[in-house]
């Protein structure tokens, strides 16, 4: 496989981290140079883990984990996205009581946008593409992308103010239904 089209398939799932980023930083008090870094070290670990764990498994477990990977990442993104709109109402959204780059949150995140990377690893697998070179080059695509999202969305968050946080939510949202609406087509 050549390294353009793994970059390309690096940068389709950078995607939805990206994406998720920008709601993250919009909602976040002031974005700091920690929130950035365990945001997109994790996003970036599990971009790259994803790809493997599912190359590993192969075709016994692909057939099994396809039929409700998608409802998994729709209802983790659905979780977040409702948890940060209410957040926006209660007047907590800029003062978070928890910090959605730590703990459970972030793992949560981590997982919800990098389900479509355990499906590019079964596909690796069927095509007997060794695993390790694409699944760091899609890791480090993720690390920058969600840095990138992560300063885009506290420059909206300056603009827009803590309502943005409702932006924000409606995007993760949005992008659990995405996930649903490409699976179930």
């Amino acid at each position: 496989m050549s390294f353009l089209s793994i970059l390309i398939i690096a940068i389709g799932l950078g995607m939805d981290a990206f994406s998720v980023a920008v709601g993250v930083g919009a909602s976040v008090r002031a974005v700091s140079w920690g929130d950035v870094f365990r945001l997109s070290s994790c996003f970036g670990l599990f971009q790259f883990l994803m790809p493997v764990v599912g190359w590993f498994a192969g075709v016994s477990v692909a057939n099994i984990i396809a039929g409700y990977d998608h409802w998994i990442a729709f209802g983790l993104l659905t979780l977040v996205g409702g948890k940060m709109i209410i957040e926006s109402f209660t007047g907590e959204a800029k003062v978070h009581t928890t910090d959605p780059t730590k703990g459970l949150t972030v793992i949560i995140l981590s997982v919800a946008t990098s389900i479509d990377a355990l499906a590019v690893g079964f596909s690796f697998a069927f095509l007997q593409v060794p695993v390790f070179y694409p699944s760091i080059v899609i890791g480090i695509v993720a690390f920058i992308m969600t840095m990138c999202g992560m300063f885009f969305g506290e420059k909206l968050g300056e603009i827009f103010g803590k309502r943005v946080a409702v932006l924000g939510g409606l995007l993760l949202i949005g992008i659990g239904v995405k996930i649903l609406m490409e699976h179930m087509a």
